[in-house]
């Protein structure tokens, strides 16, 4: 018998896009919340010391670290039932592109805008977030009332990888009391994230939305006007 574990931490998107899968998938894990602060925690250290961060994934023992890389592995390894990733070679590599580019480009403009105490650094990362969103919002493909990532009538690889976006995002924004992803400027992205959340499935895997909330107003720093400038 097959043993499958996941250490994670239930706020991190990159947790639950591993748990998505996993469901998605039909395959049986042990879930073990990693203990706070996360770069301390002794499983995290022991079975992911080079980054000592959530999610690691453990089959058979055997740590996998990385969400992306984690969500391939299930892919590859468990093939019955629904495959993540597009059939198609060009629409797979397209999914692993815009995947990245969520990871590795809006991520630390995301961080930046939620964490970072100076004022002008936020308000470039909430100009260079929303620069990036034009971006997303171009690539999205409509058919047929179907917006999930190439044409494909089901929720995939992009989608689960998308709720940084299509999910916390939204929670963020409203923690922080700025208005980014809007459905005036990002009509498919607010529509592809509409159509993400309706699915049962997807939504009943997501951490409560209030309790998302009262996470991030406990901890990120909102964008605030020096108090040289709220003087008129």
């Amino acid at each position: 018998m097959e043993e499958v574990k996941l250490l994670g931490f239930w706020v991190s998107p990159f947790s639950v896009r591993v748990e998505i899968a996993l469901k998605l998938k039909g395959i049986e894990y042990e879930f073990i919340e990693a203990q706070l602060p996360i770069k301390e925690c002794p499983n995290i250290v022991k079975y992911n010391p080079i980054y000592k961060k959530v999610p690691v994934f453990l089959h058979n023992g055997k740590p996998i670290s990385e969400s992306l890389v984690i969500l391939e592995y299930i892919d590859e390894n468990w093939k019955d039932g629904t495959s993540l990733l597009p059939k198609d070679p060009y629409q797979r590599a397209m999914a692993r592109f815009w995947s990245k580019f969520m990871d590795e480009k809006c991520l630390p403009e995301i961080q930046k805008l939620c964490y970072d105490r100076n004022y002008e650094v936020k308000v470039k990362a909430m100009g260079e977030l929303q620069e990036l969103l034009k971006l997303l919002e171009n690539e999205l493909i409509k058919d047929n009332n179907n917006i999930f990532f190439g044409g494909e009538n089901k929720v995939g690889y992009m989608e689960i990888v998308s709720i940084l976006i299509t999910y916390w995002l939204g929670v963020m924004q409203e923690a922080l009391e700025v208005d980014i992803l809007n459905k005036k400027e990002f009509p498919n992205i607010c529509e592809w994230a509409d159509k993400l959340m309706s699915c049962s499935f997807v939504k009943e895997n997501l951490p409560p939305r209030e309790k998302l909330l009262t996470f991030y107003k406990k901890y990120v720093q909102p964008l605030v006007l020096p108090n040289n400038e709220l003087s008129q």
